[in-house]
């Protein structure tokens, strides 16, 4: 379960350009639990994400993961159990190294690293297999240095490495917005798959609505900090995009 309580966060504090974006923002998810995250540019969907992940701190509050306070640990240590991708296929793999040794480094990930002579034939077998369920041919480029493939490939390239060791939550951060249409689509069925499978809790911001109401069993609508509209089972299911779209023409005439 991750908990948000009394969040306050505002950027520039004390100078003319004072923003406070988050004011006693509390937020429940449950274990398991998809949610997707949809909002206006500004209202705090990625900022929601950064402090989860510890990128920025909060001024106030606290953060919890299973009833454990987790406010003041660094991100490295926040994350041993979180797997996170970025809008930008370049920030979820090191371009200079093979499909291989990328993998290698997601699948050892908080783990200690010996160095030795050779290949794992074994593990070597298991990356071919996961890259096989891609349907993409990478398992025939496995030892191809992932700057020479598609930013389609090393997106789903690096949704495949998030959640290769052992995770509890995704963070996906508009992660198919630099995609087109069908690798979209494609990256969304995988990463469907990927929290059933593994009974991730898993946490979306996304522009696309249609995602937004066809992933997840939670809909969060955001504006200026706060949430604006949530809906989860079968709320969430009986929900349409002109629905959607009404509550953002609601939020335009109420701010």
């Amino acid at each position: 379960m991750l908990e948000l309580k009394g969040i306050q966060k505002a950027y520039n504090p004390g100078t003319v350009n004072e923003m406070r974006l988050f004011q006693d923002f509390s937020l429940t998810i449950g274990k398991g639990g998809f949610v997707s995250v949809i909002g206006s540019n500004g209202s705090g969907k990625t900022s929601l994400l950064n402090m989860i992940c510890g990128s920025i701190d909060v001024d106030q509050g606290q953060i919890l993961v299973n009833g454990v306070d987790i406010t003041k640990k660094r991100d490295y240590i926040r994350h041993r159990n979180v797997g996170r991708v970025f809008q930008d296929p370049s920030r979820g793999t090191c371009p200079s190294m093979t499909i291989l040794e990328n993998m290698s480094i997601a699948d050892n990930k908080g783990k200690g690293y010996g160095l030795g002579r050779g290949t794992d034939k074994k593990k070597l077998t298991k990356y071919r297999e996961l890259l096989r369920g891609l349907n993409l041919g990478l398992e025939d480029q496995i030892h191809t240095r992932v700057g020479a493939l598609s930013g389609g490939q090393r997106q789903t390239l690096a949704l495949l490495m998030a959640a290769m060791s052992p995770i509890e939550f995704l963070i996906l951060d508009e992660h198919t917005a630099a995609l087109d249409p069908q690798t979209a689509d494609l990256v969304m069925e995988l990463t469907g798959r990927i929290v059933k499978e593994k009974n991730l809790t898993a946490i979306m911001v996304t522009h696309n609505l249609r995602y937004a109401l066809e992933y997840g069993d939670r809909l969060l609508m955001m504006h200026r900090g706060r949430v604006v509209l949530d809906e989860s089972g079968a709320g969430k299911a009986a929900l349409k995009l002109e629905d959607v779209l009404a509550r953002f023409n609601e939020i335009r005439q109420d701010y």
